[in-house]
């Protein structure tokens, strides 16, 4: 574990906490960097610190409370405080047209997360992803067979639907991944929300960059002399 120390102020005087350096999704552009950690204040009766961070991303650099638990060697992270008003996430124009419930359930998810709730924001991200795989897969197939796709099972989908590799890859893992967060017991014990939220992303960008290539294409469909 990589330990970093941060100072506070008690009884007249500051000294400094150690914790863990860890890694984390900004709260308000998205991107997970390791911030910097600037100060903290330390509440002994519940064993944690909040620690006034800042993003590193050279963009963004907005500041934001980290809550760090007390454990054997250093604090470890455990969340980002919630904000005043929760962040919204932006999306292209592409995905906006190709699946607006998919945007609206994945920022309800993300809202739900910024304010501490954890243990449900992973299922609202499943559910995300069933709806941008099964509009995706509407959109490149005639109506007839869009009942079809609405009842089916989203593996059975992904499987027998989707021909795109990279795609087909990086969303069946999503839903692996998605799948423990709705169940008793997690198959996939080291990896967690940070990291289905990176397989969505990944199947955002395979799903867009088919779409854009396709629309150029069609655009530029003959060579201009």
């Amino acid at each position: 574990m990589n330990i970093v120390d941060v100072p506070y102020y008690e009884n007249g005087k500051f000294v400094k906490a150690e914790i863990e350096n860890a890694s984390m999704e900004c709260p308000f552009c998205g991107i997970t960097m390791i911030p910097e950690y600037h100060f903290c204040i330390y509440h002994g009766n519940e064993c944690s610190l909040d620690v006034f961070s800042q993003c590193t991303n050279a963009s963004c650099e907005n500041t934001f409370i980290a809550e760090f638990l007390e454990d054997v060697d250093a604090a470890t992270f455990h969340s980002i405080k919630p904000l005043a008003m929760p962040s919204e996430k932006t999306f292209s124009d592409i995905l906006n047209e190709l699946s607006p419930n998919f945007i609206e359930i994945y920022n309800q998810s993300h809202f739900a997360e910024q304010l501490g709730l954890n243990q449900i924001c992973g299922t609202g991200y499943r559910k995300a992803l069933e709806f941008l795989i099964k509009d995706y897969l509407m959109s490149i197939n005639s109506e007839d067979k869009h009942q079809d796709i609405k009842t089916k099972f989203l593996n059975n989908c992904i499987r027998d639907d989707i021909d795109n590799a990279n795609i087909k890859k990086v969303a069946v893992r999503a839903v692996w991944l998605g799948n423990d967060e709705t169940h008793y017991i997690r198959k996939w014990e080291n990896k967690d929300i940070s990291d289905l939220k990176t397989l969505i992303g990944l199947t955002i960008h395979y799903i867009e960059s088919e779409i854009q290539a396709k629309i150029l294409l069609e655009e530029m469909s003959e060579f201009k002399s």
